[in-house]
């Protein structure tokens, strides 16, 4: 399982217009190959935003930069400084931290393995 990063800074576009735009695009992310789920994020004090996806894999989230969504994402003339991380989950310590969000991470894993 992959967890992917992705912050950036808005250009030309105000914090309402930035949270307005989700509600118009989540759906298309609903239907991505290989993703578990996305969180987006926003700091508006900092000027930063992005968001946390959870992939099946890292050839799914591959897949996905290669996207056409993906693009538009990375590509977003209104989205300055944009950075983007990738880091493989590990399932054993994710598991033992307890809760229902590591039990639910840890178990994906399992069965996408």
């Amino acid at each position: 399982m992959h967890v992917q990063i992705v912050n950036f800074n808005l250009k030309d576009m105000t914090d309402a217009e930035f949270r307005s735009m989700p509600n118009q695009v989540a759906p298309a992310f609903a239907s991505v190959p290989g993703l578990l789920g996305k969180i987006w994020l926003a700091d508006a004090g900092k000027n930063t935003y992005g968001g946390v996806y959870i992939w099946q894999d890292a050839a799914a989230m591959r897949a996905y930069l290669g996207s056409d969504l993906g693009k538009g994402v990375t590509g977003n003339p209104n989205f300055a400084n944009l950075i983007s991380r990738d880091f493989e989950m590990l399932s054993r310590p994710t598991g033992s931290s307890g809760g229902p969000v590591a039990a639910s991470l840890t178990a994906t894993a399992r069965l996408a393995s």
